[in-house]
């Protein structure tokens, strides 16, 4: 997963750079063809990294100028082995790595991107998982570290908001991902815990999590989500947790 600095013009609903009118610096650990392809300032850079968050901050800064949307995608459950044994099974660091990929990452890049949002009356993305209202459903240092997450969101929204700065967070359920797709994620140490193949996991999952829609979402649908919180569309949103995941949370 990638977190994103934009700067320019947030006003389409869309996942194509070009048309939205941004100019993106995108952070990964790895920079593949693909990333470079969408004209993103690619950045490469390990935010498990505690002093990583501030450099990829200055560098976007020193390349594009201050800031109008942050978004906080970085994270991940993906790393497949030790992964489905239960709450028991998990060492103190892995808790600690879960904390520090799906939460402290966000924490430090948002310290070091507000200044210049608040000098922009920009917005802030987080993308948790719709985990945080079901923590059962993924491994406990994941969902809870995403839950979290969601309350940063919060916390963040109600400080800043009144200083013109929008924080919202959008919750995703299954999206078709590496962590799904992956020989060696996630979903297939799933599948092999439950004693299926990777495909038939795959076919089962809208199913077994009660989405509605029969169907993965695609990571198209939730950058098209974030532009929209970006965007003057939602103007009025701040605090907001977007569920996209569905119909899989069936709670008000």
């Amino acid at each position: 997963m990638d977190q994103t600095v934009h700067r320019g013009r947030q006003s389409a609903i869309t996942c194509d750079i070009d048309v939205a009118g941004v100019r993106v610096a995108a952070a990964a650990r790895t920079i593949t063809p693909e990333l470079k392809e969408t004209g993103a300032l690619a950045v490469p850079v390990n935010l498990l990294e505690p002093d990583a968050p501030a450099q990829l901050i200055d560098r976007a800064i020193a390349e594009l100028g201050d800031l109008d949307l942050l978004v906080n995608n970085v994270g991940g459950g993906d790393s497949g082995e030790g992964q489905t044994g239960g709450f028991l099974s998990f060492t103190d660091q892995q808790w600690q790595q879960s904390l520090d990929l799906n939460f402290l990452a966000a924490v430090r890049t948002s310290r070091a991107a507000l200044p210049s949002l608040l000098r922009r009356r920009g917005a802030l993305v987080n993308v948790s998982s719709n985990g945080a209202r079901i923590p059962h459903a993924g491994p406990v240092p994941y969902t809870t570290a995403k839950a979290a997450l969601t309350a940063f969101g919060k916390a963040l929204a109600e400080e800043f908001g009144p200083q013109g700065v929008r924080v919202n967070t959008i919750s995703p359920g299954a999206v078709r991902t590496a962590m799904w797709e992956s020989p060696d994620g996630y979903g297939a140490e799933l599948a092999r815990s439950m004693g299926v193949t990777q495909e038939q996991l795959l076919a089962q999952i809208p199913a077994a999590t009660g989405m509605t829609t029969g169907r993965l979402l695609e990571p198209s649908e939730v950058a098209a989500a974030v532009l929209y919180l970006a965007s003057p569309l939602a103007a009025s949103m701040s605090g907001t947790d977007l569920l996209i995941d569905g119909g899989a949370v069936k709670t008000a």
